[in-house]
């Protein structure tokens, strides 16, 4: 039997990085995923500045052997209009691979890791759980993404969610396709449909190139990819046939998720507790906003993993991404017809203003958001750091 103050069930960015933050108390961690890292996970992988400082990532050092593209600006439209390019002269983004960057985070977090260990079950025993039944802990993390069983274990209704469905793919380009692609390393290009319900991209990482497309509607989603090809084709973007197979996967969205967060002894983190923005569909500031915010309360806690000691979790959520419900392009969207929003999306996105500054800079980059910074004692010994720098 082994145990653990914390089980942290995946491995991935948000339970790397609650692990990290709770790496400067006297919490005894372990983290359980049922694959071996580096691990194959196809994503468009872009992070912002932000993410930089609140993981507190020395960019240099990450890339030494690693992806790290610097992103100046964006191309956007519907397809198949004009598009409009949006150039900052700067960085506000880089180009991670997800194989590398989760690995990366994982193997640096500080606590134990078990790799290629599947969650199986959970009872409870005494004031804590056994996992597996080998593993005693007083709180179990989940942080295995959608399909989460912990998550499960609290009642998600995984078949009937409005969930976010995607197809993507990621592989290195050989010369050949290289001089057929004509998507520049640091402008990543967003396409939207002509309904509004979904985008698809295509983002180069220095030789590697990732495709994708997302959407609201399950439904239609390969018709969509294969216009999308289609388009990319055609217009000598990527003018070569895709050497690998697309993958899909789902994910919920903040605006949408029912899921209960917290629990006696139990909290979800990341993909897990559903918390892509709506807009974008992005997730992988959220996974880690949300691992540092679970790492505070569960730091507060002081070993003490009742439900209403866990409870500020949620609000600290709300009080963070809440305001993404109220986006004013979204709720006028919302009440509007499809033929209506098809047009009104047509003017919008071919003026500079509204791509700048609610495509990207609202949807897409939340530069308006500050950092999340770990407390003091938590997960960092440098001083004067709070929860959040507002």
């Amino acid at each position: 039997m082994q145990k653990c103050d914390v089980l942290i069930v995946g491995g991935g960015p948000a339970g790397s990085s609650c692990a990290w933050a709770l790496r400067g108390s006297s919490l005894d961690v372990l983290i359980i995923d049922k694959q071996t890292f580096p691990r194959d996970k196809v994503c468009g992988g872009w992070i912002t500045p932000q993410i930089v400082s609140e993981l507190q990532l020395d960019p240099a050092h990450y890339a030494r052997g690693r992806a790290f593209q610097p992103i100046c600006g964006f191309r956007t439209s519907r397809m198949g209009d004009p598009e409009v390019e949006t150039n900052y002269g700067r960085p506000v983004s880089y180009g991670i691979r997800r194989y590398e960057f989760d690995d990366y985070l994982l193997k640096r977090c500080g606590a134990r890791v078990l790799q290629g260990v599947p969650f199986e079950s959970m009872e409870r025993q005494g004031g804590g759980w056994v996992v597996n039944g080998n593993i005693n802990t007083k709180l179990v993390v989940g942080a295995g993404g959608h399909f989460c069983p912990v998550a499960k274990q609290l009642g998600a209704s995984m078949g009937s969610e409005e969930i976010v469905v995607a197809q993507e793919v990621e592989f290195e380009m050989d010369a050949s396709q290289q001089s057929a692609c004509s998507i520049k390393p640091e402008i990543p290009e967003l396409y939207f449909c002509a309904d509004m319900r979904g985008y698809g991209w295509c983002f180069r990482k220095g030789n590697v190139l990732n495709i994708g497309l997302g959407r609201l509607d399950r439904r239609s989603l390969s018709g969509h990819v294969a216009e999308f090809l289609e388009f990319l084709k055609r217009t000598g973007k990527v003018a070569f046939e895709l050497p690998a197979s697309i993958l899909g996967h789902a994910y919920l969205i903040f605006s949408k998720t029912t899921r209960t967060l917290v629990d006696d002894g139990v909290m979800l983190i990341g993909d897990s507790a559903g918390l892509a923005y709506s807009q974008s569909g992005e997730g992988i500031r959220p996974a880690i906003e949300s691992g540092l915010l679970a790492a505070q309360v569960i730091a507060a806690a002081a070993g003490d993993f009742r439900r209403e000691k866990l409870e500020p979790y949620p609000g600290l959520l709300r009080a963070r991404y809440g305001h993404t419900r109220g986006d004013w392009a979204t709720a006028v969207g919302r009440r509007l017809s499809p033929a209506l929003v098809a047009g009104i999306a047509r003017r919008l996105l071919r003026m500079e203003w509204f791509a700048k500054n609610v495509v990207m800079e609202k949807w897409f980059l939340h530069l308006a958001d500050e950092p999340v910074v770990v407390e003091q004692g938590v997960g960092s010994q440098e001083p004067g750091l709070s929860i959040f720098r507002h």
